[in-house]
């Protein structure tokens, strides 16, 4: 394995052989790998560099129906979309948000319950596997404190110390930007099941963020790649609404909302505005 270097030209190579890089996005749930990290995908693709999804959930809170279709299913017609190479599950079921942590079905494990290390020894084995040279995770908040986001960061740290995997960039967004987004759904008066108080107060301050990733070109592929998970597009309470909303809007105007993305360099001394980063901003 071999570190990473920024050309001058924005793009990752390998600085010795300039062979492309192996970039392993690790996600809660099937969603999250667009809304977090759906157009960096989509552009690291397009470079011509092997990427990789892990989800550590299918996103199902009781016992798989044999022969149903799947968040799974959803997970790589989106990750098809974003021009992703391989989709992997780790085998939990998801953990639920809330107070109550319900007991697990009877088919998998929560997330949340599973060992960290023997979680992590499955993560490793696929980030050895694929010679990876980039991690993507979750900040310590776990972006908005969902239990299963805060254990991704937990367990992709250890996964990366297991696997000898250097780079590890933790998907965020600044938290003056999540404010403003609640402002902005608060005047829409749309329901929002979270404690916006508390999420006002998540992800990571704008100091901390090391790599700010223009997107804006990959706008029409990460819309159509949310648009992919229907079971959440179409369901119930605000989250819902919210993604009915986003992927009806004009290419134009999705890639002005959803036109950035961010990541902390753990390693790295942060800095005190968005640096351009992996890539030129384009």
């Amino acid at each position: 394995m071999v570190a990473l270097d920024l050309g001058q030209d924005g793009t990752w190579q390998r600085p010795h052989n300039g062979a492309m890089a192996t970039v392993v996005a690790f996600h809660a749930h099937p969603d999250d790998e667009v809304l977090l990290t759906g157009g960096t995908l989509a552009r690291v693709a397009a470079e011509g560099h092997r990427v990789v999804i892990v989800v550590a959930t299918d996103g199902i809170v009781t016992a798989v129906s044999e022969g149903a279709p799947t968040r799974l299913d959803e997970l790589r017609t989106s990750a098809a979309i974003l021009g992703v190479h391989r989709v992997e599950h780790l085998g939990y079921a998801d953990s639920g948000h809330g107070a109550i942590l319900y007991p697990d079905p009877p088919d998998r494990t929560r997330f949340v319950r599973a060992d960290t290390e023997e979680a992590a020894g499955r993560l490793a084995a696929l980030l050895r596997e694929e010679n990876a040279d980039v991690l993507l995770s979750y900040d310590p908040n776990g972006g908005y404190g969902h239990r299963d986001h805060v254990k991704v960061h937990k367990v992709g740290t250890r996964a990366a110390e297991l696997a000898g995997v250097d780079s590890v960039l933790e998907a965020t967004v600044p938290r003056d930007a999540v404010e403003r987004l609640i402002r902005l759904i608060r005047a829409l008066r749309i329901p929002l099941r979270y404690d916006t108080d508390a999420l006002s107060a998540a992800y990571s301050p704008r100091s901390a963020i090391t790599h700010r990733v223009d997107v804006r070109r990959f706008a029409r592929q990460k819309q159509a790649a949310l648009a992919a998970h229907r079971s959440e597009v179409n369901g119930i309470g605000g989250i819902a609404l919210i993604m009915r909303v986003l992927v009806r809007l004009p290419v134009g105007v999705f890639g002005l909302l959803l036109g950035r993305e961010w990541f902390v360099d753990a390693a790295t001394t942060p800095v005190t505005k968005p640096a351009t980063g992996i890539f030129p901003s384009g």
